[in-house]
């Protein structure tokens, strides 16, 4: 018997794709546990994967599933895209083969595409000082963006954490958030003073102001009293950034990917960091190590006379 094949009779194989999606799209969500964003991509390539069927699951086995990654590969997918495809594909054909709809799990001999991993763009320390230290009037869109880039840089936080944040996540005594992170996880993440201080402006001076009755416990408000959402922190980041001269252009991940480099640059140990950054595994983390590396070399072959 070939590996991964059930001895049980299987299901009619010819179930109704709308229904498969459906379901499937059901078993991501609540046991899975996936995020909105994941669980988009991965229905996106469903039905990717089924269209290359003609919507024929019976049709699914490892040669299909080679071509359909092949032809992806042609059309010039980036790697990033054909990993994750290469994940989704053998998510289902699992899932199919526990349901009955396969007689055998197919993706279990599907090769795992690695997706590139490289170096993130940082600030240096002088840079985020900089883009930090901006002067504002104190009107409350000021003061809100002013505290969301402190507190961004400080924790190093996803912009989906920092949006999710209430006022009482903020514990001001022992000057810390409570961050509910990627699989319902949470974890407690310190801040400093600046943060600290510029939390303490925006929700005594600005929060005040844009309080709506539908604002709830909402830590970060928009114009009309709204909980922020991720579109808007990305924009309130590319805009301050423009505003100094000389600096990249990144969004709320690039500090995040700077907060956890100063943070290695500083001392703190590999582990403590994937603690922070709320990183399941500590692989994840360890692209901070090369990024300081790669600085130190660059700083090196600057300053050395005979780099």
């Amino acid at each position: 018997m070939a590996a991964g094949e059930d001895p049980r009779p299987h299901e009619n194989a010819a179930v109704d794709r709308d229904e498969v999606v459906a379901e499937f799209g059901r078993y991501l969500r609540y046991e899975r546990d996936l995020s909105p964003h994941t669980v988009r991509a991965y229905l996106s390539d469903l039905n990717s994967l089924l269209d290359h069927l003609d919507g024929q699951l019976e049709a699914l086995d490892i040669g299909t599933l080679r071509e359909w990654l092949a032809e992806q590969h042609g059309e010039g997918k980036a790697r990033a895209t054909l990993a994750r495809r290469t994940a989704c594909a053998r998510t289902f054909t699992a899932y199919c083969h526990r349901r009955g709809w396969l007689p055998m799990n197919p993706g279990l001999m599907l090769g795992s595409a690695k997706a590139p991993r490289p170096l993130p763009a940082v600030l240096d320390q002088q840079q985020a000082q900089a883009v930090l230290d901006v002067p504002s009037e104190g009107d409350p869109k000021e003061l809100r963006d002013q505290a969301l880039l402190e507190l961004l840089y400080a924790t190093g936080v996803r912009v989906s954490e920092l949006c999710s944040l209430d006022v009482d996540d903020v514990d001001r005594d022992r000057h810390v958030i409570r961050v509910m992170g990627k699989g319902r996880k949470e974890r407690s993440v310190p801040f400093g003073l600046p943060a600290l201080r510029a939390l303490d402006r925006w929700c005594i001076h600005g929060r005040p102001l844009w309080v709506r009755a539908g604002s709830g416990p909402a830590l970060f408000l928009g114009v009309r009293g709204g909980r922020i959402d991720a579109g808007t922190v990305r924009r309130v980041v590319h805009a301050r950034l423009k505003q100094v001269e000389g600096m990249p252009d990144m969004g709320p991940h690039g500090l995040r990917h700077t907060a956890a480099t100063h943070l290695l640059e500083g001392g703190a140990d590999l582990r403590s960091v994937q603690e922070l950054l709320g990183h399941a595994s500590l692989n994840t983390t360890q692209i901070y190590t090369h990024v300081s590396i790669e600085r130190l070399r660059a700083a090196y072959r600057q300053a050395h006379p005979r780099a």
